[in-house]
């Protein structure tokens, strides 16, 4: 099962480069320029990987079946697991096509925002796998609900300190440029705190270079500085830790063995604290 839930992550981290056309993962280059990288025309070379990814994607997704679908479990735990593996599904694709919505469009709200995060990361990424652990084990609906008081906000941290590092973090330890989200113009936390209290002239920068397909490292430095200058890195350093604050609150109510409650509280602290 775990391993279902990891290819599924595959197939949704190889479509996610696609869509923002980013050049790297984790330090090496994303499967469609890998692709790309080895066709033998040129012409058709883009084509092939993008082609290629979503194929290999694709078949991720199956293979996530295949496991999901011959893991032993009792039967009358099975509908839950599929409930929530279907849930995760769904829920993603909903975020990334709220993602694709707001791309380049700099006015979002914090509402937006925020929606983006918990459907496109918080609960794919943590609720929902703990769900299908909890389900597969035949955990009632109070074990299901305080994975979701641990797993929600805690997921919204995971992203908000993805969007940090996404711009402020050292590509030598991301594994990814911090032009990426810069030059596709993603509307982050940060940038949305950002443009709520600054004044006229730092937003027309903002507008001017995120989005710019050709900003280069001294304009990410310009763009960096009004982030911190507005406060707007600090204000989401504030959100992380709220939300980290709330996640390890809610161990102390949830209805988990001493065990679970430490390896949850180490993975919270792995989770929001870290660099890369």
């Amino acid at each position: 099962m775990a391993a279902s839930i990891e290819l599924a992550h595959t197939c949704a981290l190889i479509h996610d480069d696609i869509m923002d056309a980013s050049d790297s993962r984790r330090g090496r280059p994303t499967v469609h320029r890998a692709l790309a990288d080895r066709h033998h025309i040129p012409r058709l070379a883009q084509q092939y990987g993008t082609g290629g990814a979503i194929l290999l994607g694709d078949l991720a997704l199956v293979w996530s079946d295949e496991l999901l679908h011959t893991t032993p479990m009792p039967d009358a735990h099975r509908a839950r697991v599929l409930r929530c593996v279907d849930l995760a599904r769904s829920e993603l694709i909903a975020g990334q096509h709220l993602d694709l919505l707001t791309t380049g469009r700099l006015h979002a709200s914090v509402e937006t925002m925020l929606s983006i995060i918990r459907y496109k990361t918080a609960k794919y990424t943590i609720e929902r796998p703990l769900q299908v652990g909890a389900a597969l084990a035949g955990a009632g609906p109070d074990v299901m609900n305080a994975c979701s008081a641990y797993g929600i906000p805690l997921g919204e941290a995971f992203q908000l300190r993805d969007d940090i590092l996404g711009v402020f973090g050292d590509p030598d330890r991301t594994g990814k440029s911090r032009l990426d989200d810069l030059r596709e113009g993603k509307c982050t936390s940060l940038v949305v705190h950002a443009l709520r209290v600054c004044g006229p002239a730092q937003a027309g920068r903002l507008h001017t270079l995120i989005g710019d397909p050709d900003i280069g490292e001294r304009e990410a430095t310009e763009v960096c500085s009004i982030l911190t200058s507005t406060g707007a890195r600090q204000a989401v350093e504030r959100m992380i830790e709220e939300r980290y604050r709330q996640a390890l609150d809610s161990l102390a109510l949830a209805p988990f063995p001493a065990d679970a409650v430490r390896t949850l509280k180490d993975v919270a602290e792995a989770v929001v604290h870290r660099a890369a």
